[in-house]
């Protein structure tokens, strides 16, 4: 497959191989390592526990932290008898713009009912009608009621509590512990490159203290977005890149990573609002809400069939198209016809976060505007989760298994925790059995270490809200690229930046790594598709129906492939045409 012009494209910035550090000062053992109590990670371990000696869940925080919890809209899968796996995947299909693999898409839909099964039987509790069936609601880009809430508006939370009380249960199981307050450093990998533990440093109310290593047969990266490469998303804090990164530079390819969703609907709160903000499910317009420009107009009606219900990128490019046409900053969501008794009722969670921004849900038309949601790239994985680096695997949004191809299809993102965290345990289960996942010992340090300062994190986010952001172009992707350049990553060794290391410039270090390759692979496709939306490029190019495959290079130079969309893992890896050592 031939790759896109380079068009002078000049060198990245390069990525440190290695993150600064002392020396463990303890370690312990294990069979597997899942980093993330998500629902990808918890699925995972729990899938794990018992059928494997050891399991160590490591999380950032406390169990029921991530970005799961903060999850509105629900799960889709195809619990109706009237809908169907088949309708599913095409609705799938749509959304991901022509680059979803196909047969990891039919693997989600196909599995998903059973995923969800699976998790009502560990407790999680989904809104039913008075006879005890799943109430099933509407989200944009599909043309199906299959989307399963609880609490209304509190889907993630309750997955979250449910998958929680399981390992609560399990703990006193010799065959699992959690690692609370751990943040990972680097993946540990031997002579041969296989991945055999990580790194990790422990503070407050962890287990241990200090930094030290887990050593394991296999790691499972369930680490979950992006979000602090933007100034203001709908993310945790926790969600800063840490598995892509620790991937990156433990030599795993990473994909898709220019595919970056915004979500069209998330509270407006002036210019200068920072951090996580509150989204406004897509579930309200599902119910019949609309979306008016500042000058009253309802916009959607002539830009797509579906109207406020088009998938979440057509509505975000929409919404930005009509800021510049009013000279806006915001549009306008309008449920007052809804009632503020129903809305209270269905998004009660919604609900009062307006009331605590000074909003009443039914009386007064709610400020929004996109912001940061969803990365639908990652590290690039079969549909067992396997990564391109023996014994390394990675599931949920860390994880780029094809399923979302271009744009992520509504409430498919806790669906591909659930299958993929089980299809990924399964794997491992079965190679350990047949003694594919030896123990092995760390090799050496691959490279001089590098660190970014914590006080460059607000630069970084401000250069890629602007340069990376919604609507991206050649100048802004090279502008951002040149100004990630600027950010020293020997912090370290320089005494004008006084920057240790420690929890802040560990994090910073992978907001920057992920900062440069996402850049990277935006500056590559040269067309608009999905979540990616280049000005100068508006239009699709069916040249372009491939996959941007990033690695790193011994020197900490970034190394840039397309590849085939739809084949194994393997396939992809020994197809894909260089497209530069940068």
């Amino acid at each position: 497959m031939s790759a896109p012009a380079l068009g002078g494209l000049g060198a990245a910035p390069n990525v440190p191989r290695l993150l600064a550090g002392p020396r463990p000062g303890w370690s312990t053992t294990a069979d597997v390592v899942v980093i993330g109590s998500g629902v990808a990670g918890m699925t995972a371990a729990l899938d794990l526990c018992g059928k494997v000696g050891k399991v160590v869940l490591l999380t950032k925080t406390v169990l029921t932290s991530g970005s799961t919890v903060w999850a509105q809209g629900g799960v889709a899968a195809a619990l109706d008898p009237a809908d169907t796996a088949e309708a599913h995947l095409a609705d799938t299909l749509v959304a991901g713009g022509g680059l979803c693999d196909e047969g990891a898409v039919e693997i989600l839909v196909s599995e998903g009912p059973a995923a969800v099964r699976q998790l009502i039987d560990r407790g999680a509790r989904f809104d039913q009608s008075d006879q005890g069936e799943i109430l099933l609601g509407l989200e944009g880009g599909h043309h199906a009621s299959r989307i399963a809430h609880a609490g209304g508006d509190a889907t993630g939370a309750e997955i979250s509590r449910a998958l929680a009380a399981q390992i609560d249960e399990v703990l006193q199981h010799p065959g699992i512990e959690v690692i609370e307050h751990a943040q990972m450093i680097d993946l540990l990998t031997d002579e041969a490159g296989k991945v055999c533990g990580v790194t990790l440093h422990v503070v407050g109310a962890g287990t241990r203290d200090g930094v030290g290593a887990v050593h394991s047969r296999a790691v499972v990266l369930a680490t979950g977005g992006i979000g602090e490469l933007f100034t203001s998303s709908t993310n945790p804090p926790q969600a800063s890149a840490d598995g892509l990164s620790a991937a990156l530079r433990a030599g795993a390819h990473l994909a898709d990573l220019e595919f970056v969703q915004f979500h069209p609907t998330v509270l407006w709160l002036g210019a200068g609002a920072r951090g996580q903000l509150t989204l406004i499910s897509e579930a309200v317009r599902g119910e019949g809400a609309h979306l008016l420009d500042v000058e009253g107009t309802r916009f959607m009606k002539d830009i797509h069939p579906l109207a406020e219900l088009a998938p979440r990128d057509v509505v975000a490019h929409a919404i930005v198209r009509q800021l510049a046409k009013t000279g806006s900053d915001h549009v306008l969501l309008d449920a007052r016809h809804l009632g503020p008794e129903f809305l209270a009722a269905r998004f009660p969670t919604i609900t009062r976060r307006l009331l605590d921004a000074g909003f009443e849900f039914g009386h007064d038309l709610i400020p929004v505007a996109p912001a940061q949601h969803f990365h639908s790239g990652g590290v690039l994985t079969d549909t067992n989760g396997r990564s391109s680096v023996d014994g390394l695997y990675a599931v949920g949004e860390c994880a780029c298994s094809g399923v979302h191809g271009a744009n992520r299809l509504a409430s498919n993102s806790l669906l591909e925790g659930l299958v993929f965290g089980r299809r990924a345990a399964a794997d491992i289960v079965r190679r350990i059995e047949a003694g594919d996942l030896p123990y092995s010992q760390p090799d050496g340090p691959r490279a001089p270490a590098g660190l970014v300062a914590g006080a460059a994190r607000s630069r970084i986010q401000r250069v890629m809200t602007a340069g990376t952001g919604v609507v991206r172009d050649e100048a802004s992707l090279r502008s951002a690229l040149m100004a990630l350049g600027n950010v020293p990553v020997d912090a370290h060794e320089r005494e004008d930046l006084q920057a240790l290391p420690q929890y802040a410039e560990w994090e910073t270090s992978n907001i920057h790594a992920a900062a440069v390759a996402t850049t990277l692979a935006a500056l590559l496709r040269t067309e608009s598709r999905g979540g990616h939306f280049r000005s100068d490029f508006p239009a699709p190019s069916e040249s372009q129906v491939a996959r941007t495959v990033i690695s790193l290079g011994d020197n900490g130079v970034l190394r840039t492939r397309v590849a085939p969309i739809r084949s194994t893992l393997a396939a992809v890896l020994s197809a894909t045409t260089e497209m530069g050592n940068r």
